[in-house]
């Protein structure tokens, strides 16, 4: 039987993946697995607490199943917080054995669940932010609309008397830990895929974020407890996650740190990058460089990174009049990112014709990017006195009043 305790009289019922390498189709890199989480609450009424993937469809039920002992008409409520298929996948399977359960979402979360699996005539029940729900023993669920946190159809449901907040996809990491609490994990993998996770699933919503947190403090919950839908559960002073979320939300999350992110054909654009480095290094001792080869790298990773810089450089050879495909795409990523409050320059080799700085420069200026004028571009191979705009192409990237 996989069944944890969290508190009181509230279970994890989820799904350990430390398999999982991917999400999202291929979007999202996972390095430390993942967890699907699933919650039971046993009151005066039992609550299910979202589901999983459907992958794990027939382990979760015959799991449930056991926890249950064996009658899941036991179960009186559903809430489903997020109808994306991580925690709606396993309900189908599960409502062919208690058809007529209400299921507890919004009214976003009925078309989703309805247009991914079909009008199977479920007992909807429809929530906006403030409904309640008596769960018996003097409890209640008080639920709480988080429109576009990260779909239109999420919310949170939070748990009086016991004072926990199920906070769906916000607060979460892609972190298989069986320690399953943010006291016993490890605090370097928890946040770096703690800021993995905000930086590539959450920031591109980071107005609406703001906007909701402030609403969060406005209803004056007394948290005691997170429990997300995926990663850790934090038990130890649970506000932190929200400060740090807090904070990468503001315009004020940069560090010391210029990212540079380049392909390379024969060499010559990689020969510029390093020329780049070196120099960042000369005018700037004090500032972290980060060297990537797009084409070899990580892209959930490098927007990570991204997201703490105070600049980026990307370069690319000119191929066709335009950039590597491989830059081209990755471009594309990074405006779906929606970094603010961020410099950004160009820099390349071509052969017979150039172009691709300029493409590079207007695709920044499109991803929100400030994008200074100089480039550093090299006919064929690059020369010295190619590589001497390096210098001046540092010093205005670096112009940015940054201060430590």
């Amino acid at each position: 039987m996989m069944k944890k305790h969290v508190a009181a009289n509230v279970s994890w019922i989820g799904y350990l993946d430390y398999e999982l390498k991917q999400f999202h189709g291929s979007e999202y890199s996972l390095h430390h697995g993942s967890s699907q989480n699933a919650y039971l609450i046993e009151e005066g009424k039992t609550v299910l607490m979202d589901t999983v993937w459907m992958p794990h469809e027939f382990d979760f039920l015959a799991n449930l199943k056991e926890v249950m002992h064996g009658d899941l008409h036991k179960i009186d409520y559903i809430v489903a917080n997020h109808g994306e298929v991580d925690h709606s996948g396993s309900l189908p399977l599960l409502m062919q054995e208690i058809p007529d359960t209400p299921i507890y979402c919004t009214a976003a979360a009925v078309q989703s669940l309805e247009g991914q699996y079909g009008k199977l005539g479920w007992n909807f029940h429809v929530v906006k932010t403030g409904d309640e729900l008596d769960i018996g023993n003097g409890k209640k669920l008080v639920f709480i609309e988080m429109r576009m946190l990260h779909w239109p159809d999420s919310m949170a449901t939070f748990l009086t008397g016991d004072n926990i907040l199920f906070s769906m996809d916000a607060f979460g990491q892609h972190y298989c830990c069986p320690e399953m609490f943010n006291d016993r994990a490890d605090q370097n993998v928890m946040w770096d895929e703690a800021l993995k996770y905000y930086v590539n699933i959450v920031n591109p919503f980071a107005p609406v974020l703001k906007a909701k947190l402030a609403e969060l403090k406005k209803m004056n919950l007394p948290v005691s407890m997170i429990c997300p839908s995926h990663g850790v559960i934090w038990r130890d002073n649970p506000m932190q996650i929200v400060e740090a979320y807090e904070k990468w939300c503001s315009a004020d999350n940069r560090e010391d740190q210029v990212v540079i992110a380049y392909d390379t054909m024969w060499n010559g654009t990689e020969k510029i990058a390093h020329a780049i480095a070196e120099e960042i290094g000369r005018q700037s001792p004090s500032t972290r460089i980060l060297v990537y080869n797009i084409a070899d790298s990580d892209k959930n990773d490098v927007v990570a990174e991204i997201f703490k810089a105070r600049a980026v450089a990307v370069g690319s050879p000119t191929e066709i009049n335009d950039v590597l495909s491989s830059v081209s795409g990755w471009l594309t990523y990074v405006k779906s990112m929606k970094f603010k409050n961020k410099r950004g320059g160009a820099f390349g080799c071509y052969g017979w014709g150039g172009g691709a700085s300029k493409v590079i420069q207007n695709r920044l200026t499109e991803a929100g990017f400030t994008v200074i004028p100089e480039t550093v571009d090299a006919n064929w191979n690059p020369k010295e006195e190619d590589l001497a705009k390096v210098p001046a192409f540092v010093q205005d990237l670096l112009n940015d009043g940054y201060k430590a």
